[in-house]
């Protein structure tokens, strides 16, 4: 797969500025280029940038990250539950979910996504084979104007693959999860929910296009330790009540990449794996 810059920051969840400061200064850049058409990143140019991404997360700066992603040490993560795996899309499960997509036969695409999630975890199985393809089949659709019934039918298999309960809730609600108000896309807080719930951290989602004062309702009633946010685009996030939960002292953090400028007070988090060590670190799992 190749990707877009916009395709690659939405993606990550970072700006596209930050993108090109990073071509820019460190090489970081998109290493091919299709005729007539701008460059593009490849799946290595996608696990350098994530590695980047966990490098400055974890107070590296960034000439260090960047000296460390490029000086030829292969990217890993933590493999939930046992040792450090290479970073890498593995083509053949790709391929076989978007097989599966393309005739649209979804119980395969749930049977892959279990499958997947048993072995590698949710935010292994989100980033490497199923966010890219949604984010691919996304600039297919705008680009062609076809697939918008492939990609209701993957989300729906995605969704209904990780809809295996939340844990017990045990006292103070862990986190709850809500699109902010218009917002349709739900799909990346049901992932956070499911990589949660694998942590043995509970949830709730109140899902997409939550009103205002829905989301204040439900925080009045259910009091959670923090309140995750979603939102792809400023239009969204400007109407989310972020300023007030913050009156409230309610801790909210932020995902998507709508929040340009983060609020004052909250705090943006730049992927999954970010998010979910966010949640368990504020309720001390």
């Amino acid at each position: 797969m190749h990707w877009s810059a916009g395709a690659v920051a939405r993606m990550l969840g970072v700006s596209p500025v930050t993108l090109r400061t990073w071509d820019r200064r460190y090489g970081l850049g998109p290493s091919s280029r299709e005729e007539g058409r701008h460059r593009r990143y490849s799946e290595a140019d996608v696990a350098r940038l994530r590695r980047m991404l966990e490098l400055t997360g974890q107070g590296v700066t960034p000439a260090s990250a960047a000296a460390a992603v490029l000086g030829g040490a292969p990217p890993e993560r933590a493999r939930a539950g046992g040792g450090p795996r290479a970073l890498a899309v593995e083509p053949e499960e790709a391929r076989g979910f978007a097989r599966a997509a393309s005739r649209l036969d979804q119980p395969l695409m749930s049977a892959l996504v279990t499958r997947l999630v048993e072995r590698d975890g949710v935010v292994r199985a989100w980033q490497d084979v199923l966010m890219p393809f949604l984010i691919a089949l996304g600039e297919r659709i705008a680009a062609q104007g076809s697939g918008v019934e492939v990609e209701h039918l993957a989300t729906a298999a995605i969704t209904g693959a990780l809809r295996s309960g939340s844990p017990p809730v045990s006292g103070r609600l862990p986190a709850l999860l809500a699109c902010a108000p218009e917002e349709q896309h739900s799909l990346p807080l049901d992932v956070l929910g499911a990589a949660l719930a694998e942590r043995g951290c509970a949830s709730r989602g109140l899902g997409a296009r939550v009103p205002a004062g829905a989301l204040l309702d439900a925080v009045t009633l259910l009091a959670p330790a923090v309140v995750v946010l979603w939102a792809h685009d400023p239009a969204y996030a400007s109407l989310a009540p972020v300023a007030d939960l913050l009156e409230r002292g309610q801790p909210v953090l932020l995902g998507g990449p709508g929040w340009e400028p983060v609020p004052p007070g909250a705090r943006w988090v730049a992927s999954l794996p970010d998010a979910v060590e966010a949640v368990v670190k504020l309720n001390r799992f």
